[in-house]
């Protein structure tokens, strides 16, 4: 059955995953998965709730901004952007949102985690990153809908610049981009 649902995901998806290319991606920006992403070029509907810190504000805005531009050119209507103080708080506001909505018929598809922590002097950097990480793999293995990671864990703002719009590609568009794939990976296991 395992092999059933690997293959059922790579050949009625159409994903352009392979070892290469994700490496590809990972390391060199986004450029090709925006462009040949099945996602991008097919519409999908649903709710989706971004959730983004204040720190680091004007590089959450252009994450932000690149999230929301995806999810508009995929015919996302039902969009909408909660905003706590950090990155530890995330995955709260994400938690505690679904509690809240979770029996409702337009409870979200999908979360999208956006922030930004740039490393300072002190092992500050490390807890906030930990925390964030593992607070969204709980929340991937304890919620029925998808949490994406767009948070950018950064040594400084360069980087910062290179992963929104740079060399890297736009990590929020990513984002937007694994939120819709999850959204119709889930949605396809109705036809099992």
């Amino acid at each position: 059955m395992k092999g059933e649902l690997f293959t059922f995901h790579l050949s009625d998806l159409k994903t352009n995953f392979t070892p290469s290319n994700v490496f590809f991606m990972a390391s060199k920006g986004n450029k090709k998965l925006v462009e040949n992403s099945p996602a991008a070029k097919t519409k999908t509907a649903g709710s989706v709730i971004i959730v983004r810190t204040e720190w680091n504000a004007e590089i959450v805005d252009k994450l932000e901004k690149g999230c929301l531009s995806i999810l508009d050119k995929n015919g996302f209507t039902d969009i909408h952007t909660i905003t706590v103080p950090g990155a530890v708080e995330i995955t709260f506001g994400i938690k505690s949102y679904w509690e809240k909505v979770k029996y409702r018929d337009n409870r979200p598809a999908a979360f999208i985690a956006l922030g930004c922590v740039i490393k300072g002097g002190t092992p500050h950097f490390d807890y906030v990153c930990k925390a964030v990480t593992d607070g969204v793999v709980q929340l991937n293995l304890s919620l029925p809908v998808p949490t994406i990671f767009g948070v950018l864990t950064l040594n400084n703002e360069k980087e910062a610049q290179e992963r929104t719009g740079g060399k890297h590609g736009h990590k929020g568009e990513e984002a937007a981009l694994t939120a819709i794939s999850m959204i119709r990976l889930i949605d396809s296991y109705k036809n099992l």
